[in-house]
This record gives structure tokens, C-alpha cells and sequence, in this order.
């Protein structure tokens, strides 16, 4: 007997496998290594745990409660708007990426609403635990968002005959992110890259009932 997915089940899938390795992967972090902890990979490659607020730049102007709801918002706009493409027949790929940002947004929703509550302080000195006695670190809807992979891939100084930074030193994608971040990111290059005209096209289609046909 053949199953046969739909684009419904496939989002869902989607859906449920970035949420899994996301969360597997920032309860295994947090819960086994102190803050700001390295391990070493390769020499681009490191696993590098740390925490931030989820502010965008660092600015906390409307605090941190204010983001956690407005990314809740977010997240159910955009959970609405992947019901509505499903059935109305939307490419899958474009399905699929929708999907992506859905779940990336949802996995960093979790450490913001849930983590505070259900770790300790990660610091130096101390590993996390899960359901300590003493209770989180912080409440409700206001955990810090795990995160831990760090790829400096060049990492050099500059030439010292460069004007303002010459022999200063440089890293070459220093960000560090998440699982989450990662399917958000790869969510929204692919609806650029391979999705762009669609997109154009749906929004001045008005999601109209008959969509062209999936590829």
C-alpha cells in the first residue's frame, strides 16, 4: 500500500524535522557545556555555545516580553498563510520554504518562551540542568535563545598598507547561529533565488483559487 504525501504532509514534515534537531541539538548543548565553551571541529568549524535576547543588532527598545509576542504573531501569520497556499495548490518547493521559516521561527519561540523557565544559568563555571530545584533562571517568555555553531572561515589580518584597518585583525563570517537560523535563512534565499517572479505573482494574484501547476 503506497502513501502518498501531500503538500499539507510534507510542510508538516518539514515542520516537525526542524523543530526536532533544532531542540535536540540546543538541549544537548545547553545541558552539557558551560557558556562560551569552544570544541573544536575543524579549523572553520567550531561548536561554540552561547545565548542572546533575540534582539535584532542588540537593541532591546521595546524589551524582550514585546519580542516574544510579536514573534508569536508573526508565527501564526505566517502558520495561516502556509494553510491557505496548501490548499490552494502552491508550488511545493515554495510550500517548502514557507515551511522552513515557519519552523525556524518556532524553535527560537521555544527557548524564548519556555527556557528561562526550565534551565538554570548557563555561566562559566556552571552547566545547565533541566527542572533544577531552585527553579530557571528566568520566567516565562523570557529565555535566552541557544545558540552554538561558529564558522570563522578565513580568519587573517588586514594588509598593513590598508588605510583605518590595515593590520587589524579580521573573521570572515563570525556570526554564531542555531539550527533554527539556519532553516530561516535557507527558507528565504530559496524563495528569492528560485521563487522571486512567484512570489510577485501570488501577491498580485491575490491567492486566487487556480494557481498555476506544481513542477
Amino acid at each position: 500500500m503506497r502513501i502518498r504525501l501531500t503538500k499539507g504532509h510534507i510542510s508538516l514534515l518539514i515542520i516537525c524535522f526542524v523543530l526536532a534537531a533544532d531542540q535536540i541539538v540546543k538541549i544537548i548543548v545547553k545541558t552539557h557545556m558551560y557558556w562560551h565553551e569552544s570544541i573544536r571541529v575543524t579549523d572553520w568549524f567550531y561548536i561554540y555555545f552561547t545565548e542572546n535576547n533575540g534582539m535584532a543588532f542588540g537593541l532591546e527598545i521595546f524589551g524582550k516580553f514585546f519580542l516574544t509576542v510579536f514573534r508569536i504573531i508573526a508565527v501564526g501569520l505566517i502558520g495561516w498563510y502556509i494553510h491557505r497556499i496548501v490548499k490552494r495548490g502552491f508550488k511545493t518547493g515554495y510550500i517548502a520554504c514557507f515551511s522552513l521559516i515557519l519552523a525556524g521561527a518556532l524553535g527560537n519561540i521555544i527557548d524564548s518562551v519556555f527556557y528561562g523557565a526550565l534551565f538554570n544559568e548557563s555561566t562559566h563555571s556552571q552547566i545547565a540542568a533541566f527542572m533544577p530545584e531552585e527553579g530557571g533562571y528566568s520566567t516565562w517568555l523570557y529565555g535566552k535563545v541557544v545558540d552554538m555553531f561558529y564558522f570563522p572561515i578565513i580568519e587573517a589580518n588586514w594588509p598593513a598598507w590598508m588605510p583605518f584597518v590595515g593590520g587589524e585583525h579580521f573573521i570572515f563570517f563570525s556570526p554564531i547561529f542555531n539550527f533554527a537560523d539556519a532553516a530561516i535563512s535557507c527558507g528565504i534565499i530559496a524563495l528569492l533565488v528560485f521563487y522571486g517572479k512567484y512570489l510577485n505573482n501570488a501577491y498580485h494574484a491575490g491567492m486566487k483559487q487556480n494557481e498555476e501547476p506544481d513542477r
